[in-house]
């Protein structure tokens, strides 16, 4: 099946995404915006689909050029009509210097999107405003944990464990005021 110009949503293309690297013995998990954005709802947009893999290249390719898309440079590929771009990060998965090993099989209406759970998501985002003082990164978070259930304690061990403890408490301040 083909990504079409009406796949826009970004669940659909996500799943279409996911189930066909699957089916090609394909690991390949949804982090960054794209997680972001399904995980708060749409309260944050992003523009393109992050699946950290540790399959080379070449493999990927051959199963995103059947939905369409097509290489743009180095680990990224564009479709014509599409509005996501895709991107595989290289592996390992991880959340600053935490590897995972386990994620979530989110069930949407067009399949299973595999990706990192709200939790690790949250960890996702907390890692870019810990370690680069991005602050929209700090408010992707917050959106998360406000329209997800997380396990905020093992945030708070993980923080703890990256050396951020303070900042922390203001990720969990935040939280609490919704």
């Amino acid at each position: 099946m083909k990504v079409i110009s009406e796949s826009t949503a970004i669940e659909e293309v996500a799943a279409l995404v996911s189930e066909s690297l699957s089916r090609a013995g394909i690991t390949a998990v949804l982090s960054g915006g794209g997680a972001v954005q399904i995980y708060s709802n749409g309260l944050y947009m992003s523009r393109d689909l992050d699946f950290v893999s540790p399959a080379p290249v070449k493999e990927i390719a051959r199963v995103v050029k059947a939905l369409g898309f097509e290489p743009a440079s180095g680990r990224h590929f564009v479709h014509p009509t599409c509005p996501f771009t895709l991107e595989f990060p290289p592996w390992p998965l991880a959340v600053g210097h935490a590897l995972i090993h386990e994620w979530a099989g989110l069930s949407v209406a067009h399949g299973v999107i595999q990706m990192v759970t709200a939790t690790q998501c949250v960890m996702d985002r907390l890692a870019a405003f810990y370690f680069w003082k991005d602050r929209q990164a700090l408010d992707q978070a917050i959106a998360v944990a406000r329209a997800h259930p997380i396990d905020l304690d093992a945030v708070r061990r993980w923080s703890k464990a990256e050396g951020q403890d303070v900042a922390f408490e203001e990720f969990a301040r935040n939280c609490e005021q919704a």
